[in-house]
């Protein structure tokens, strides 16, 4: 079930699966090698030389074929049947409603419209979609699915199974189960079947720790309603994080990924999963050579909190992050622009009690190394709550070792500050004000300055970098003067803003 998304600033995003590959191995090649003596004083320097550089291996082509064949078997087509409000609100691009593609509106307290919201689907306020509300009919949809244990469980996405009343799985060998929804979890677009059958073949499970950028990666599902269809790519990027993500840390592929897709495995070169096919970046609503995967060890541990408690229970630190640039590099007397800036700290949070303060910046949680601002939220979305993080964190010129005890994204009082936190910014801003060194660099005095940028702000053009000087002319330099101006507000708000040397005056539609 694929999901094209779009907003009007930036790619739009749509969501959309692979499929199955196969899990027999092919392995890789590799050659280069110096063998040759020197036996001049010329020969021997350029021998020196050549072995100062460290030598490129030749790779041989995986067995395409032999994996497929392996594993094709443990690849299933997903059909869904639901009714077409619940199937939109999804985003299903392959439902077959009948509708002229109006959007409807879903209810902010369902469990994924914080999900879509993030990725700009119809329907959501403030993005594309029209008003309409589609006809109370059944809906199709398709999607697909690979087999983890020989009793029929199956991992796919969870967008691909989200408001559907019936689910059908399809084998490769032409039998069709009727299948129940174990548990799904919007938050990382991971869902768990099961079928009523034994001794189903069953994929290889691998891990992303050994993948490399550049390595061969497979994929097979039913785009467009293709069954079985295989295609292959490369590893973009690891560790990739999406706009306005914060819990998975997708694999970037080039591997062609179409609607119907979804939920499919991305394999490598000896025939093991190492994602879920889930994401495409697109300006046209097809594949256009960026597609994301979900690491199999995050979606593994999603299937067995699913399995044993029927529920995932995430982790929460309390802290929004932007990304360290050079000139905040050079600001706090880092020695490079890595890292992740603290722009808040939400009050009560784990983060709060270990003693992060908006300023700071994490350089390592348990030994590893936080390069860009996504590394942190990935990180903490593979722990569990109670789990306890060492942080390394810069402020004011030295490193400060601190422990923070991960809170439950789900509990009450987590909802309650959420939802606390959304009725402050409804701007869409992550705010912090400038240290007396920014001022003095951009030339002003207060002002606030903007970290990430989502929701209303975003499609009036605000980005990160801005400095926030005043709303409605009121000088705001501190994040309680900006929800003092913004209790005051009606449906549109002008923002006074500082980019590069201008001062400039923003409308923002506030709905």
């Amino acid at each position: 079930m694929d999901k094209l998304l779009s907003t009007p600033r930036r790619l739009v995003l749509a969501l959309v699966a692979a499929g199955a590959i196969g899990a027999a191995g092919a392995g890789l090649v590799s050659g280069m090698h110096h063998s040759a003596q020197a036996s001049t004083p010329v020969a021997a320097a350029t021998a020196t030389a050549a072995s100062a550089a460290a030598p490129v291996p030749t790779v041989g082509m995986p067995d395409f074929a032999a994996i497929t064949r392996a594993n094709a078997p443990a690849v299933v087509n997903i059909s869904v049947v639901g009714d077409a409000r619940a199937m939109q609100m999804r985003g299903d691009d392959s439902a077959d409603d009948g509708d002229s593609g109006a959007g409807p509106q879903i209810d902010p307290n369902d469990p994924f419209f914080e999900f879509f919201r993030r990725f700009g689907l119809p329907g959501i306020p403030g993005m594309q979609g029209g008003q309409a509300q589609p006809r109370d009919t059944p809906a199709r949809g398709e999607g697909s699915g690979f087999i983890v244990s020989s009793d029929g469980l199956i991992l796919t996405n969870a967008h691909v199974v989200y408001g559907a009343k019936e689910v059908s799985v399809k084998l490769n060998d032409r039998r069709e189960f009727q299948a129940k929804v174990l548990g799904l979890d919007p938050k990382t677009d991971v869902a768990v079947l099961r079928i009523q059958a034994k001794d189903l073949p069953v994929v290889k499970l691998g891990n992303t720790k050994d993948l490399q950028v550049g390595e061969w990666v497979l994929a097979i599902g039913a785009p467009f309603g293709f069954e079985n269809s295989v295609t292959a790519g490369v590893v973009s990027a690891k560790g990739r994080s999406l706009p306005d993500d914060s819990l998975v840390p997708f694999l970037q592929t080039d591997v062609a990924i179409n609607p119907g897709n979804s939920g499919g495995p991305l394999f490598n070169a000896r025939g093991e999963v190492v994602g879920i096919n889930s994401q495409i970046y697109t300006r046209s609503g097809g594949y256009q050579g960026v597609s994301f995967a979900i690491p199999i060890e995050l979606a593994s541990q999603i299937q067995q909190q699913i399995v044993a408690h029927g529920k995932v229970e995430h982790a929460r630190l309390g802290v929004a992050v932007q990304e360290v640039n050079q000139g905040f590099a050079d600001s706090f007397g880092l020695s490079a622009p890595e890292g992740a800036l603290v722009s808040s700290v939400q009050d009560g949070s784990p983060a709060a009690k270990a003693g992060l303060q908006p300023g700071d910046v994490v350089q390592t949680v348990d030994g590893q190394r936080i390069v860009s601002s996504g590394d942190l939220p990935a990180y903490v979305g593979l722990r569990q709550p109670g789990d306890k993080l060492q942080l390394q964190v810069w402020r004011q010129g030295k490193a400060v070792q601190l422990t923070a005890t991960l809170a439950n994204a789900d509990d009450g009082k987590t909802q309650k500050a959420a939802k606390a936190e959304a009725e402050k910014g409804k701007l869409g801003l992550a705010l912090r004000p400038l240290t007396p060194q920014e001022q003095q660099q951009v030339g002003v005095q207060g002002g606030l300055l903007i970290g990430q940028v989502s929701g209303p702000a975003a499609q009036a053009g605000v980005a990160p970098g801005d400095v926030l000087l005043s709303i409605n002319n009121q000088a705001v330099n501190s994040v309680e003067a900006v929800q003092t101006a913004m209790a005051k507000v009606g449906k549109t708000v002008a923002l006074l803003v500082m980019r590069g040397g201008d001062k400039i005056f923003v409308p923002v539609h506030l709905g």
